[in-house]
């Protein structure tokens, strides 16, 4: 389907980037124009571990998915060949907490990598100037309007 719809663009993302290799079609090449694929990250460790092995897989668009973010990621040693970062904290009854220096840092590396950015949401558990505030799912989007 994506092969036949080269006027759509498809999104896709995985945690399992080591499993790209078994999972291409037999005409991937060097990639599809029409296919942006991401990579999770939610701990530097992960990073570390994921981001080589995506970045040396054939693939045209690569943008990093951040999240949930959990703590202080480096992603300055990947950021060649990703076009776009998000970030975002952790949405549940049991979420960790999202520091907002976390979110701004990686929003630096892709200031300074010319790569794009997008906050999409705080998290549920959002920590801003060492206060940390519990938000209501349905509220973080304004929250996200009063950082602006």
């Amino acid at each position: 389907m994506i092969k036949e719809r080269q006027d759509l663009e498809f999104l896709i993302l995985t945690k399992r980037i080591d499993r790209f290799p078994i999972a291409l079609p037999d005409d991937w090449g060097d990639g599809y124009e029409n296919v942006n694929l991401g990579c999770t990250v939610e701990t530097q460790a992960l990073a570390d571990y994921r981001l080589p092995l995506f970045l040396s897989y054939p693939i045209k668009r690569r943008f990093v998915a951040a999240g949930p973010i959990l703590e202080a990621i480096d992603l300055s040693p990947y950021m060649h060949g990703i076009d776009h970062v998000t970030v975002n904290g952790e949405t549940s009854r049991n979420a960790r907490v999202c520091n907002y220096d976390w979110v701004l840092s990686i929003q630096e590396q892709c200031i300074e990598a010319g790569a794009t950015f997008w906050f999409k949401t705080t998290g549920s558990l959002f920590m801003k100037d060492g206060t940390t505030q519990k938000l209501n799912p349905f509220k973080q989007a304004a929250q996200l309007k009063r950082l602006e």
